[in-house]
C-alpha cells in the first residue's frame, strides 16, 4: 500500500477504489450487493453510463424515461469501480441523546467540531462515490428501511440526531434551481428525485447540513438529497454519491466562492493505492501540468468536456482527421472505459496490435475487442500511448490505463458525430485539475 502525503493547506481528501487492502470501508461485509460484480456485469454497466451521457447530450432538456430503460437492466447500478471518498454528514449537540450504535459511528474528522460551535460534536461517516457528470448529492437518511433503501456498511445518517440539519421549504430558492430533479412537496419539505441510466433512482428530502470533508474543510449549510427511497442495487459500500458536475446543486458549485471554482482528484491505478481529492487551487508548479481549453455546453451545464486532438501510439501520431474530434470528450470520473469516434477508435486499434503482434490474442470481452491470452507471459510490455488535446497539451498515460482485464481499454462510439468520454481507467495516476472558472482543464502524470 502506497501513503499519499496531503499537501499543507489545502481541501485534502483521501481517496480509494472498493475492495482493495487501502478500502475506506468495510471489506469484511458479507452481502450480495456488497459483492464485485463481474467483468461482463461491470461493461455492460459501463455501456448503459456512457449511452446516458450521449443521451443527455443530444437531448438536454430530457430527464431520463424509466419506461424505456433497458429490459433486464434495472436494479444493477454498480458503484465498484468508481472512486470514493468519506466525509461526515451533520453534528449533534452534547444533549442530544443517541443509541449505542449511533455513538460508536461518531468519528471526528474535525477536531474543531468537538470544542466549538455550541456544544456540537461530529456527525457520521459516510463513503460516498464522485461523479463529475451529475449534480444532486445524495446520501440515505433514516428514515430508511431495507428495502427499498440498500444495505450500506455506514452507520445510516439520521437527520433527527443532527443539530445542523434542515429541509428546505417548497417555496425557497434552492428547492426552485433544482429544476428537472424536483420531485414535489411533501409537508412543505421540498423533494427531489434523481434517476440513472438502468432506469434505478433516488429519492427524498431535499435538505442542507454541516459537511466535513477533512479538519480544515467544513461546508456549512451543505445542499443534498436526503434520500428515503432507492430504486436499484448500490453496493453495501456506498451511502450515496458526491456530485461535481456543472449543476448549481454540486459540490463544486455551492463551494466555488470559498475555492475559486476549482476542485481535482487524482485516480490510483489499483485499489492497493491511494489517490486524493481537493477542493481549491493545487498547490503544485503550474508548470507540472499540461493545460487545456474546457468546453461547456450552457443546456447541459452538468457536463465538462475537452477537445482531443490526435492520439500517439510508441511515439507515432494516428493524424486522425481533425473533423473526427469536432464533438469534443466528457470527463468522466465514473465511466470507466474511454469512449472514441469510430475512425479514432480504429486507428488506434490497428496501431496498439501491430505493437503488441507479439501477444496471443483472446476473444473479446464485452464492449472491448482486443484481447490478449498473457498465460505464461512473465512480463507485458505494452506501447506507450499518450492523449494529445487543443493547445498541444499532450497527456501520457499510465500503462494501468492501457489494458483492463488483459484487453486494450477504449471503445468505439456509434458514429463519430457523437461526443467522446474520458474514462477512469485513463485517467488512472493523472491528477485532473478542473478550472471552472477559468475554463481550464489541467493534467499532471504520475501524481499518486
Amino acid at each position: 500500500m502506497t501513503i499519499v502525503t496531503p499537501p499543507a493547506n489545502v481541501s485534502w481528501v483521501p481517496l480509494d477504489f472498493q475492495h482493495g487492502p487501502c478500502s475506506s470501508s468495510d471489506s469484511n461485509a458479507a452481502a450480495p450487493a456488497g459483492v464485485q460484480p463481474s467483468l461482463v456485469d461491470l461493461l455492460r454497466q459501463d455501456q448503459l453510463r456512457a449511452d446516458d451521457v450521449q443521451r443527455r447530450l443530444r437531448s438536454p432538456n430530457s430527464t431520463y424515461d424509466e419506461s424505456k430503460g433497458q429490459a433486464g437492466t434495472s436494479g444493477e447500478t454498480d458503484t465498484s469501480y468508481q472512486a470514493k471518498v468519506r466525509a461526515q454528514w451533520g453534528s449533534r449537540t452534547r444533549n442530544r441523546p443517541t443509541n449505542e450504535k449511533q455513538q460508536g459511528s461518531q468519528v471526528s474528522i474535525d477536531p474543531a467540531a468537538t470544542s466549538g460551535d455550541g456544544g456540537l460534536l461530529p456527525g457520521v461517516i459516510q463513503t460516498v462515490v464522485l461523479d463529475t457528470a451529475s449534480d444532486v448529492a445524495w446520501v440515505q437518511c433514516v428514515p430508511c428501511p431495507v428495502p427499498p433503501c440498500h444495505p450500506q456498511t455506514d452507520t445510516f445518517y439520521d437527520p433527527t440526531n443532527s443539530g445542523t440539519y434542515a429541509a428546505f421549504p417548497c417555496n425557497s430558492p434552492a428547492c426552485r434551481q433544482l429544476g428537472p430533479y424536483a420531485n414535489g412537496c411533501i409537508n412543505n419539505q421540498c423533494q427531489y428525485r434523481v434517476t440513472y441510466p438502468d432506469g434505478s433512482s433516488t429519492s427524498g428530502t431535499y435538505s442542507s447540513d454541516l459537511l466535513t470533508l477533512n479538519p480544515t474543510t467544513r461546508v456549512s449549510k451543505f445542499q443534498f438529497g436526503c434520500s428515503h427511497v432507492d430504486q436499484g442495487n448500490f453496493d453495501t459500500q456506498t451511502a450515496g454519491i458526491m456530485a461535481l458536475g456543472g449543476g448549481p446543486e454540486s459540490l463544486a458549485s455551492q463551494t466555488a466562492a470559498t475555492y475559486g471554482s476549482v476542485f481535482a482528484y487524482c485516480l490510483p491505478p489499483t485499489a492497493s493505492y491511494l489517490g486524493f481529492f481537493v477542493l481549491g487551487a493545487p498547490r503544485v508548479a503550474a508548470s507540472r501540468f499540461v493545460v487545456t481549453p474546457m468546453l461547456r455546453d450552457p443546456r447541459v451545464p452538468t457536463f465538462y468536456r475537452v477537445l482531443l486532438r490526435d492520439i500517439v501510439v510508441a511515439g507515432q501520431r494516428l493524424n486522425v482527421a481533425p473533423a473526427v474530434f469536432a464533438a469534443g470528450s466528457v470527463l468522466d470520473s465514473r465511466t470507466a472505459i474511454t469512449r472514441l469516434p469510430p475512425t479514432a477508435y480504429q486507428a488506434l486499434r490497428a496501431a496498439f496490435r501491430s505493437r503488441m503482434s507479439t501477444y496471443r490474442m483472446a476473444a473479446p470481452k464485452g464492449i472491448l475487442d482486443t484481447c490478449y491470452d498473457f498465460t505464461g507471459v512473465r512480463s507485458v510490455k505494452v506501447p506507450r500511448i499518450a492523449l494529445v488535446f487543443d493547445r498541444n497539451a499532450a497527456v501520457e498515460l499510465d500503462p494501468s490505463g492501457i489494458l483492463f482485464n488483459g484487453c486494450l481499454a477504449f471503445a468505439a462510439n456509434a458514429d463519430d458525430r457523437m461526443a467522446g468520454i474520458l474514462g477512469n481507467v485513463q485517467q488512472q495516476t493523472i491528477e485532473v485539475v478542473y478550472d471552472v472558472g477559468g475554463g481550464a482543464v489541467g493534467f499532471r502524470r504520475n501524481a499518486c
